[in-house]
């Protein structure tokens, strides 16, 4: 495999993803990467990227082990397909999460890797696959909160907690599908132009370099953001129907109000379906009811949230990938998208590691529910703390009283041996 001698000008994309990117023909490419910019001050990556991966790596790792702790000791009525897809999400961001300390070193040692071989290349496949099953469970959680709230009735049959079981499977091996190229690619290399052993993808060709980044530009961002996209247009429309047709109807009676946001997440695929709709009370077309008031503004808030954390997450870091991709393909050649991709890459994909923190909060934190059981679970260990405590103090206690026994035992017998003659007079 042909390398460059100095392989500066591939330090463009200075990520886990590709730290630095290494081609065996990389004459187009070098042609195509303008020279640093003088002009343009450098963002300090040793210093600046650790303490940001410090931050999410503490925040993220405390939330994701909270939720995965709640969801995975959560009773049998509580497993759900939403509890489902949350678990698998929670695992998948604490997988990433866990090696970016890895990363963080890295960094603060100018892109010198210490670690070896084999963590170069399971860490930077775990990243990888953290890139698509996030998102992949994200879809799923959408569609899934599509199907609650439109189709209350007739998804009932569908949305089993096993099928959504089945789905995380296939969306496990999915992910690990489109990882493999990096677990295969990865792996370390001495840069002479740097001075260092930095954890590299070695690209064969151009053709791997822009199929793989194409891949991960819409496979991994825009196919999912327009399926999660359309399904809360969908229940944001079905919401505001429903409450425009509530208003229009005026019952002079009180109208039992649809179930709530949450309470439909939690429904389980083989539970009994609604009682149907008295006739004195208009049906929406879903078979549902309205959502009024503050119900439906927290429903819509959390719609909101969710949509913008993915795209604020993650759409700068595709921008700047595909501003590589111009770059490589010779298409744009200026000082600013050399220095956009030299120092804003890190820093976005950064931001993008960040949703993994983020989602906890999201997804679980926000529920009654969820709060309820980690309150649950919080005092059932302290209560277990605590009981243990008084087990401990019991034994103490029932040792010094025997042990407190034993020696009054022993001073009456010195006592005894005193009193009574030695022997015969």
């Amino acid at each position: 495999m042909a390398v460059p001698d100095d392989l500066s000008v591939f330090n463009t994309t200075s990520s886990p993803y590709s730290s630095t990117e290494v081609f065996a023909n990389t004459t187009e490419y070098s042609n195509a990467t303008a020279a640093p910019c003088t002009d343009w001050p450098p963002v300090p990556m040793t210093t600046v990227i650790p303490s940001i991966y410090s931050v999410i790596c503490v925040l993220g790792i405390l939330g994701n082990a909270l939720a995965v702790g709640v969801l995975a000791h959560a009773s049998a009525s509580r497993r759900t397909v939403a509890n489902t897809f949350m678990l698998n999400l929670c695992v998948s961001d604490l997988l990433c999460l866990l090696s970016l300390p890895l990363w963080a070193v890295y960094y603060s040692r100018g892109y010198s890797w210490p670690f070896g071989q084999v963590a170069c290349k399971i860490c930077g496949t775990l990243h990888n696959l953290n890139l698509y099953a996030s998102i992949f469970f994200i879809t799923c959680m959408s569609m899934d909160r599509y199907l609650a709230i439109v189709y209350p009735l007739r998804s009932q049959s569908a949305r089993y907690p096993r099928r959504a079981r089945l789905t995380c499977i296939l969306v496990w091996v999915l992910a690990c599908a489109c990882s493999a190229p990096t677990l295969t690619l990865r792996d370390t290399y001495y840069i002479e132009g740097l001075g260092v052993e930095a954890c590299v993808i070695f690209y064969p060709d151009n053709t791997w370099y822009r199929t793989l980044t194409w891949m991960k530009i819409v496979v991994a961002f825009v196919l999912p953001l327009l399926v999660i996209s359309c399904c809360y247009c969908a229940i944001g429309r079905h919401l505001l129907a429903d409450t425009g047709l509530a208003r229009m109807q005026k019952p002079s009676h009180p109208v039992h109000s649809m179930p709530s946001f949450k309470s439909l997440e939690s429904q389980e695929g083989h539970s009994r379906p609604e009682r149907p709709p008295t006739p004195s009370v208009t049906p929406s077309h879903s078979g549902g009811r309205p959502l009024g008031g503050r119900g439906l503004e927290r429903v819509l808030w959390t719609v909101a949230a969710v949509v913008l954390a993915f795209f604020l997450c993650w759409f700068p870091f595709h921008c700047v990938t595909f501003i590589d991709v111009l770059m490589s393909e010779g298409w744009l050649d200026s000082c600013w998208a050399t220095w956009t991709i030299q120092n804003l890459t890190p820093l976005t994909l950064c931001l993008g590691f960040s949703n993994s923190a983020i989602n906890p909060v999201l997804y679980c934190f926000i529920g009654n529910h969820f709060r309820g059981r980690l309150r649950g679970l919080c005092k059932g260990l302290s209560a277990c703390l605590k009981a243990r405590g008084e087990e401990h103090s019991q034994k103490r206690g029932s040792f010094s009283t025997r042990l407190s026994s034993f020696s009054r035992k022993l001073s009456d017998l010195k006592d005894l041996a005193i009193v009574e003659p030695s022997g015969p007079a």
